[in-house]
């Protein structure tokens, strides 16, 4: 798959606003667990936080590839900014693009993707993680409103998001057909942010429980059909793998950046360690699996922007990329030894820390391959 001119000339203008604008707040932002605040003014400015909407609604849309190239960039110099823009496009924007009635597009979407402001995603339980179908949140329709009770848990942006999107128990049939997803706003009552995590990464992105206590939902803020919810959630999924593998793209990039700007100018025995053949083959393997992954990635893009589909390609790009970018994080700190442990200088250990949530978050390595398999399996019965 080859890229067209303006993904080169899209990426190379990404690159220069990540080094100017993000890139020099990146270790302060790890170390102090700001929230990347100060950096929603500027994404938006540059369209970066409505590239899944289309004008009319104040977004600046791009296609799919488009998209990934600067979830690359952003996660190249800062997972936190590459994570929260993933999820408030995919996760938050999207749904109620696609599935959202006119009056909730024209009402949320233009604040999401032209004022800055970021919308959340309510998807995981405590109880109710890989096993998204077991959700306990419940909603109860009371005349002119749903009432709504439970809890997820792991929600990016939920402190700053001022909506939100979650799904309930709105019958009791079983299965994943009694699930249905609502719209929600921040200061309502009954709508309280929880506990926020202390992650071992990304820790200038927010994430925090949401709990929610006889919330009063109006009936026009249901997303979708009734019963709808969790198979609305899964396509939106399916796009949110992309953006996630861009994202692990992104910080293995990034690590490849490190270790080879190290090993041209860290000298031992006499000449840099770049010329030494174990170093050699460690950067050769890196930048080999990131090019592999960068075509998993940009091609699962491309089926999506063709109207094929895309499960299997967007899960395997997602699993190959996490486990790339484990791989490629470790290897840079090996190359930088000693000085590649301690923060500091180096963004190597940084990236070891954001880049493994790329192998949890929004499907396991293990619910992937669980995909790919189904998909497989399917193609031939």
């Amino acid at each position: 798959m080859l890229l067209e001119k303006k993904h080169y000339e899209f990426s190379e203008k990404i690159r220069a606003f990540t080094l100017e604008k993000i890139a020099p707040y990146a270790v302060e932002i790890d170390e102090k667990q700001v929230f990347i605040k100060q950096h929603l003014k500027p994404l938006a400015e540059m369209g970066l936080l409505g590239m899944v909407v289309p004008e009319e609604y104040g977004g600046k849309p791009v296609d799919t590839i488009c998209y990934s190239i600067a979830v690359e960039e952003l996660s190249r110099v800062c997972g936190s900014t590459g994570i929260t823009v993933a999820a408030h496009n995919s996760l938050g924007l999207f749904p109620i693009w696609k599935f959202g009635s006119e009056e909730q597009r024209k009402k949320y979407l233009p604040r999401g993707a032209r004022d800055g402001e970021l919308i959340a995603f309510g998807l995981t339980e405590p109880e109710a993680g890989s096993d998204a179908g077991a959700t306990k949140t419940t909603a109860v329709l009371k005349g002119d409103h749903w009432e709504m009770n439970g809890t997820k848990c792991f929600i990016t942006s939920a402190s700053y998001a001022f909506a939100a999107i979650a799904t309930a128990k709105t019958s009791d049939e079983p299965g994943v057909k009694g699930i249905s997803s609502f719209i929600l706003e921040k200061g309502w009552p009954g709508y309280d942010i929880g506990k926020k995590e202390d992650k071992m990464g990304l820790r200038g992105s927010d994430t925090a429980f949401m709990h929610f206590t006889d919330l009063k939902i109006p009936k026009e803020n249901q997303l979708g059909k009734l019963g709808e919810g969790f198979k609305q959630f899964m396509i939106t999924l399916d796009g949110g793998r992309i953006s996630i593998a861009a994202m692990a793209l992104g910080l293995a990039q990034g690590a490849l950046d490190c270790a080879l700007n190290y090993a041209v100018k860290r000298e031992q025995f006499g000449k840099p360690i770049a010329e030494f053949q174990g170093v050699q083959w460690m950067l050769a393997d890196m930048a080999t699996e990131i090019q592999a992954a960068r075509y998993l990635v940009y091609g699962a893009a491309a089926k999506k922007d063709a109207g094929i589909p895309f499960s299997q390609d967007s899960a395997m790009a997602k699993l190959y990329a996490g486990e790339v970018g484990t791989r490629t994080a470790s290897r840079a700190i090996q190359i930088l030894g000693g000085v590649g442990y301690y923060r500091g200088n180096y963004p190597a250990e940084r990236i070891w820390r954001d880049v493994k949530l790329c192998e949890i978050g929004e499907g396991t390595s293990e619910i992937q391959r669980l995909v790919i398999a189904r998909e497989l399996i399917k193609s031939v019965q």
